[in-house]
């Protein structure tokens, strides 16, 4: 491989472009089908068509590319497969929008028009996202992209519905499902976007029939349902109301007689113990009217706007309606009194109206039978869920699972393969388009104008992408998948899903590992919000410092089960990382210039001790990592890669290695090269799964042959026995001890960095006495030592600065080292000015209200502040005694 030298500075931009566009080019993120290799795979989570790259984005697809640049590296056949959802909602509102701005609506258009456009809007517009995972770095098999409403994965969508229909699993029912009244479509329950706010609770009064002037109280947060009430109920062993059940109350403003029923659902402690009962407006209200055959009364139209039923309040909004029937209520003497009170208050997820529960004729999947396959996978580990704690939340919504709401009442998405005849009422479900109704022959037939739920495609994503209902040799090579990379919040929706999917059409789970990510907050644990203008836009933060930096962080911060608090400052500081890396590999480069690593006989060579200590590390750093990586704890496998660059590689052995390439004979020039370059050509392949870009960069440049064109592709480093150097990493330990030691007294005692001592080392025995003179020379460069006396049993001076490291006593002499009454003053300045900040912090600590007002880590931070000014001000005045006792 041709050597060639690394600009004086790392530029990112330049760097990024030019790899990624060569590894795209050359096919080096594609998987075969067939191979000789174990395989490896991973299916993305498909961003919407309509979506831009967010933090989650970020997060997400850094996790699932380090895991599969890794497993590339190690020898697998890796596929990672690509694509996007069609987003039936998000993306009929964005072309609605386009048609608004025109004056135009879509019922204007008509449907095949409408869906004409929403596919040229794609084609335009639509899968920006897919660019911006490619800036991220993205290793996906690009050549395979699959998008849910493509030909292939329309099929095995329709195969799906019709099988599951022809085995009963598949119905049409009347029941309550969530509604958006601007949207015009029922929601599934993740489209509902929950948020708190401050609400009233109404106590409103049913007069008793035939029992005059009594009265019972019920309390409500949507005095508008009460249009709709058929009943009130009471619970079964509350002796307060025994004596109304079966008997009725006069439903207020309406005059309608309803009954009192006793149902265990009633909390008798809350309130008054007594429930409307609204069968056509509440879920739990709806179950309650299942069990007692009562009446369901619906009060609003598809627009939340009071149908007929409403009588007196036809045609008022929903809203509007609330107002006024309280104001009747008061009116009439009915309304008892009104509390504050907070509630979680439902939102459609794309337009943000408030939800109506709504009785609608929808189809659904009959999901018991198949959530209970897959709650046994997990259960007995055919799928295994990291973090751990995640597998009690999946069990507790399996084995409360409801059936499934999958129609839809938009144009955009797999519309459902369902025709009704108009003359004999029969419902046709097929996989090819039927002329006629198969029951009696007549052409009077029409579709159903509902389209699926989008998350019935994307649960058939694992296999539908790799080309089922066909037997594909993708399927036989890469099902089940390795691993599933997601977020806690779709773990229900998505992942449960394709677990009953893939075991009902697969036979087999659709991954053998799900991994649950945290969520990405801003500095201060807050979640990110527009509204809140915390945001960090990834694409503006790879701009700034790399999109290395920013992967980086990311990993880093990636701990198991606990959200990542997320600074600019934090990804400035793996800019200034990825600029390390940068300059040592500079340093390495200018070093070994002319070199041939592979004319050099390793057996040959004459390893110091610092050389044996650095490639016992670097063994240490590959295990340390695979085995991080192995157990998806993405932030240890960063941070023993960062340790090991950064201290043990840069700070350390840089700077032990310099005497040698400067002032070594050829035997340990030639040695130090031969190490300094394993080290570096090993760490560039170890930090590239996190750091794609700056490690090909650098890897192209160093010399030697390659069995590989790529970095990509080359082997991922495991251990090496022949650097097992367990006791001469000991000794290099010892010495670097000594050097520390050192290094700390120099700086308790502000001793300029460029200022010579004297040391004295009393050793506590023969052999560290000859390990440290055999290593003096790096003791006295990197400590900036001009006089070194080393020995046992040496005299200590009494004017002496002491540190211990291992048996060997440091000694260095201060008198005339330091100017004792100007170092007297600096060190009682600075043990004031601690004694001020510790007693703040105290008092701060000590007061309740803080304690308890204030948020945790805010507090938890004071306290790490407090107790680190408390350790500062004891070094300081040990510091001090030291001084003192020169005078």
């Amino acid at each position: 491989m041709a050597e060639k030298e690394l600009a004086k500075v790392y530029e990112p931009q330049a760097v990024e472009e030019k790899w990624y566009q060569t590894w795209e080019r050359e096919g080096y993120f594609r998987a075969e089908a067939v191979s000789d290799k174990p395989s490896y795979s991973i299916v993305i989570p498909p961003p919407n068509v309509t979506g831009a790259l967010h933090m989650g984005h970020a997060l997400n697809n850094t996790l699932q590319d380090i895991l599969c640049r890794w497993k590339r590296m190690s020898g697998h056949n890796v596929l990672w497969m690509p694509g996007t959802d069609h987003a039936g909602i998000a993306t009929q509102n964005v072309v609605e929008r386009q048609l608004a701005a025109e004056g135009k609506s879509r019922h204007e258009l008509g449907r095949e028009e409408f869906i004409e456009r929403v596919w040229k809007w794609k084609g335009e517009s639509g899968g920006q996202i897919i660019g911006q995972l490619k800036r991220l770095g993205a290793s996906c098999d690009w050549e395979r992209e699959r998008f849910t409403m493509d030909e292939g994965l329309s099929r095995a969508v329709r195969e799906v519905f019709v099988r599951l229909y022809e085995e009963g699993l598949i119905y049409r029912d009347n029941r309550l499902i969530n509604w958006c009244p601007r949207c015009h479509t029922a929601l599934s329950d993740i489209e509902v976007e929950h948020e708190e706010k401050a609400g009233s609770l109404w106590h409103l009064r049913y007069p008793v029939v035939d029992q005059p002037g009594r009265f019972v109280v019920v309390a409500t947060t949507r005095p508008e349902t009460m249009l709709g009430d058929t009943a009130v109920a009471v619970h079964p062993e509350d002796e307060r109301y025994a004596d109304l059940v079966g008997k009725t109350v006069l439903l207020p403003l309406m005059n309608r007689q309803i009954p009192v029923v006793a149902d265990d659902y009633v909390d008798r402690e809350f309130g008054t113990g007594v429930v409307k009962i609204t069968p056509a407006h509440d879920f739990n209200d709806f179950e309650v009217g299942r069990r007692h055959n009562l009446d369901v009364v619906n009060v609003f139209d598809e627009s939340g706007v009071v149908n007929a039923a409403g009588h007196q309040y036809e045609g008022m909004d929903r809203f509007a309606a609330r107002k006024r029937i309280v104001d009747d209520l008061e009116a009439q003497g009915l309304l008892e009194k009104i509390d504050d009170h907070a509630l979680a208050v439902g939102g459609c997820y794309r337009c943000k109206t408030v939800v109506e529960p709504y009785l609608s004729l929808q189809w659904y999947v009959k999901v018991g039978p198949l959530a209970e396959e897959a709650l046994a996978a997990v259960k007995d580990g055919r799928t295994r869920i990291v973090p751990q704690q995640w597998e009690n939340t999946y069990f507790d919504w399996m084995e409360n699972i409801r059936d499934w709401c999958i129609s839809r009442q938009i144009w955009w998405g797999h519309r459902i393969p369902a025709w009704y005849c108009d003359h004999c009422g029969k419902t046709t479900v097929a996989k090819v388009d039927p002329t006629r109704c198969e029951k009696c022959g007549s052409d009077e037939i029409r579709q159903e104008t509902d389209v699926l739920d989008t998350w019935f495609s994307s649960a058939l994503w694992p296999f539908s992408t790799m080309g089922w209902p066909d037997q594909t040799p993708e399927l036989k090579t890469f099902y089940p998948t390795s691993c599933l990379v997601t977020g806690f919040d779709i773990l229900f929706f998505w992942v449960a899903r394709m677990m009953m999917m893939g075991l009902h059409f697969m036979g087999e789970v659709p991954f053998r590992d799900v991994y649950i990510h945290a969520l990405v907050r801003d500095a201060q644990g807050q979640k990110m919000s527009k509204s809140k203008g915390n945001v960090i836009d990834p694409l503006v933060v790879i701009d700034q410092y790399g999109t290395d930096a920013f992967r980086f962080t990311l990993a880093a911060f990636a701990a198991q089960g606990r959200d990542i608090k997320l600074a600019e400052e934090r990804i400035a500081g793996y800019r200034n990382f990825a600029n390390k890396i940068w300059n040592a590999s500079r340093f390495a480069l200018m070093n070994l210039e002319g070199f041939d690593p592979d004319a050099v006989d390793p057996a040959e060579l004459q390893l110091s001790n610092a050389d044996r200590w650095i490639l016992y590390r670097l063994n240490a750093a590959a295990a340390e990592t695979r085995e991080a990586l192995e157990a998806y704890r993405y932030n240890d496998a960063a941070n023993t890669l960062y340790r090991f660059t950064w201290s043990e590689f840069c700070d350390w052995y840089i700077e032990l290695v310099k005497d040698d390439l400067y002032r070594g004979d050829e035997g340990r020039q030639r040695t130090a090269r031969y190490v300094l370059w394993q080290v570096l050509e090993h760490l560039l392949r170890l930090l590239h799964p996190f750091m794609p870009f700056i490690t090909e960069e650098i890897w192209q440049a160093i010399p030697g042959k390659r069995p590989t064109a790529t970095i990509m592709t080359a082997q991922w480093p495991t251990p090496n026995p022949a650097w097992d150097f367990v006791a001469g990493a000991a000794e290099m330990e010892l010495v670097m001890e000594v050097i520390r030691g050192i290094r700390n007294i120099r700086g308790e005692m502000d001793v300029a960095p460029s200022r010579e001592i004297a040391v004295i080392l009393n050793c506590g025995s023969e052999a560290s006495l000859q390990l440290l003179k055999k290593n003096e020379v790096y003791i006295m460069s990197l400590a900036r030592v001009s006089d070194l006396a080393i020995g046992t049993g040496l005299v200590r001076p009494v004017d002496a600065a002491i540190s211990v490291a291992g048996d060997v006593e440091v000694a260095v002499p201060l008198r005339g080292l330091v100017d004792v009454v100007e170092e007297e003053k600096r060190l009682l300045k600075e043990i004031g000015k601690l004694d001020k900040d510790v007693e703040f912090l105290a008092k701060k600590l000590e007061n309740p209200s803080f304690v308890e007002r204030a948020p945790a880590d805010v507090v938890a931070k004071e306290r790490e502040k407090l107790a680190e000014f408390s350790q500062k001000k004891e070094v300081l005045l040990a510091s001090l005694d030291k001084i003192r006792n020169l005078k």
